[in-house]
């Protein structure tokens, strides 16, 4: 009963936004989108005022997961494509893919125009202005609201390197598309 006790909790917070995510739910076969739905229709209930942004899986594309989450009740659908189209293999399980990303956003805001879509980039990992510029254009096509940028922080020495760190004033520049 686990969406139950979530939903419960949050409820006594008194918070006005919240954003529920989880690791990988590959042991369910919905990849969890039934989890995140119950926990947000039962938030919802409970608190009819709090905005609720559910960072998901891509569900491996599985439209009838991204359907049911969408029709949850939430107001915002995130979910991360990570990098650029050409670094998707080095940054990304191999199982997730840059179009495959793309798309869900895309049938997320096809299923609910009114949703608000969200999505966000690690820097640093060895993309370029330009591919950066690219994933903007998709995102945009894609109707995607909301784009964050993140400095990519190398973990561990066993994790991938850092290429470079991202000055201000490069944020500054893509800001401008």
């Amino acid at each position: 009963d686990e969406p139950q006790r979530v939903a419960t909790a949050i409820s006594k917070w008194g918070l006005d936004y919240v954003v529920l995510t989880s690791v990988d739910r590959d042991d369910m076969p919905d990849g969890g989108a039934g989890h995140f739905a119950e926990t947000i229709s039962t938030l919802k209930n409970l608190d009819k005022k709090i905005k609720i942004e559910a960072l998901v899986s891509d569900f491996q594309g599985d439209q009838s997961c991204i359907k049911t989450v969408v029709d949850s009740g939430l107001d915002v659908y995130a979910h991360n494509i990570e990098t650029v189209e050409r670094l998707q293999g080095r940054v990304r399980d191999r199982r997730a893919g840059y179009l495959q990303s793309i798309k869900t956003l895309e049938n997320a805001k096809n299923y609910r125009p009114d949703l608000v879509t969200k999505t966000s980039i690690m820097l640093g990992v060895g993309e370029t202005d330009e591919e950066v510029f690219q994933s903007m254009r998709d995102l945009r096509q894609a109707g995607v609201e909301i784009l964050t940028f993140g400095q990519y922080l190398r973990p561990s020495r066993r994790h991938m390197r850092v290429y470079e760190y991202v000055d201000y004033e490069k944020y500054e520049f893509w800001k401008k598309e």
